[in-house]
């Protein structure tokens, strides 16, 4: 028997479309593909800077504004949106985002200067932070009520894939070719996405959808929220604060080649769906063991990176412990976040959204002054930190932070 800490959410609150569970799987599996080309384009210029900054001739730290520009979109835009389109058609919202996107990374691909790529970003930040919202709650929808969790962990396995296949892929594109011919190939995949999600997934009316007023209420009214959500914010700007600079930290520190770089990001991708998987079974056992663990193993992993990571051996035990740890946190505070507002699910998540998102950028941001004014060193060391003050911050709230679902 679990604990209320330990309860995890179920999609009992959530309307759901009936339907053949076979086209159930395949708009989850459509709406998996939707995660994967959006986080793929957030996080495509992070092993791509050095090349970006020496086309375009701005430095590392302002090429890191790329992941900046699209994640403060994604994060301050999403509960708006969110609200402003509570009556639309969740399928027709999805395609609709698929869309800005694909042609975002057209624009991406050909622009001219730097300023058009960042405003481009953005614009395709708001689209990303939406999907975010939405699209787990959509992939709870479509199947059957008991598979609605499984459909839930499915989806974010996107994440794991991403990080695999999508960002490394990129890396190997841009060496083969350039850095706008690998945009130009995700503007296209977006497209083929957004035809799977139009043709796989059915009508959906929208659900738990609620005002502008609302959502800002939610963690004013739920503590367990507003705790989630801190956590949320030292977590991301720990992680993303270091991660967006690993591939300069590696050139410098360890002298490492674009092809190791490559394998590096695949090993921590890899690292990530083991993480993912160990998550899987252990938020079920322990939310708040699993996201203090996770934590703990993050922060140990950049400890590595600092002291054996100036050898390839070093690189890689690091960066495998570190995408292990950070598969394990990611799915702990989402479930976390699922737990605390099960009722509120799309508001719950857009909030989560926001905070997310808005880290990335600012990790991105405080990372890229780091960089360009003390070093890329210092950036991991930013990391520890901020990931140390989320993990304390878990660890001190108690065993009643989060409260049982549903």
């Amino acid at each position: 028997m679990t604990t209320q800490e330990e309860e995890l959410p179920t999609a009992a609150t959530a309307p759901r479309k009936g339907g053949p569970a076979a086209d159930g799987w395949l708009g989850v599996a459509a709406i998996t593909a939707s995660l994967f080309v959006f986080l793929t384009t957030e996080l495509m210029p992070i092993g791509l800077l050095t090349p970006l900054s020496e086309s375009l001739k701005v430095s590392v730290g302002t090429a890191g504004l790329m992941v900046t520009a699209q994640g403060v979109a994604a994060g301050l835009g999403v509960p708006f949106i969110v609200a402003w389109t509570r009556r639309v058609n969740r399928r027709k919202l999805l395609t609709t985002l698929l869309g800005v996107l694909a042609v975002g990374n057209l624009i991406t691909s050909i622009a001219p200067n730097y300023p058009l790529i960042l405003v481009t970003r953005m614009f395709m930040g708001f689209a990303s932070g939406v999907f975010w919202a939405i699209g787990v709650s959509m992939a709870m929808r479509i199947v059957p009520e008991k598979q609605a969790n499984r459909a839930a962990a499915v989806v974010m396995s996107g994440i794991s894939i991403a990080t695999v296949v999508g960002i490394p892929l990129g890396t190997l594109l841009e060496s083969a070719s350039s850095w706008r011919t690998t945009f130009l190939i995700w503007a296209g995949l977006s497209a083929v996405v957004l035809i799977a999600v139009a043709v796989t997934i059915p009508s959906l009316p929208s659900a738990n959808a609620v005002s502008v007023r609302e959502v800002f209420g939610l963690p004013v009214k739920n503590v367990p929220l507003r705790v989630v959500l801190v956590m949320v914010v030292f977590f991301v700007l720990g992680h993303f604060g270091a991660y967006t600079f690993v591939r300069p930290y590696l050139e410098k520190s360890a002298e490492a080649s674009v092809g190791f770089i490559t394998v590096v990001l695949i090993v921590f991708g890899i690292g990530g769906a083991i993480g993912n998987f160990i998550g899987g079974q252990s938020v079920n056992k322990s939310l708040r063991g699993s996201f203090v663990v996770g934590g703990l193993l993050l922060i140990g992993a950049l400890v590595m990176l600092l002291t054996i990571g100036t050898n390839d051996f070093g690189v890689i035990v690091a960066m495998v412990l570190w995408g292990i740890a950070f598969g394990v946190v990611q799915l702990s505070q989402i479930n976390m976040t699922l737990a605390a507002a099960p009722e509120t699910f799309e508001a719950a998540m857009s909030l989560n959204t926001m905070a997310y998102n808005t880290c990335i950028a600012l990790g991105a941001l405080i990372g890229g002054l780091f960089a360009d004014h003390t070093g890329v060193k210092s950036v991991v060391w930013f990391g520890i930190i901020l990931v140390g003050l989320a993990v304390a911050l878990r660890a001190a709230t108690g065993r009643r932070a989060v409260p049982a679902a549903g």
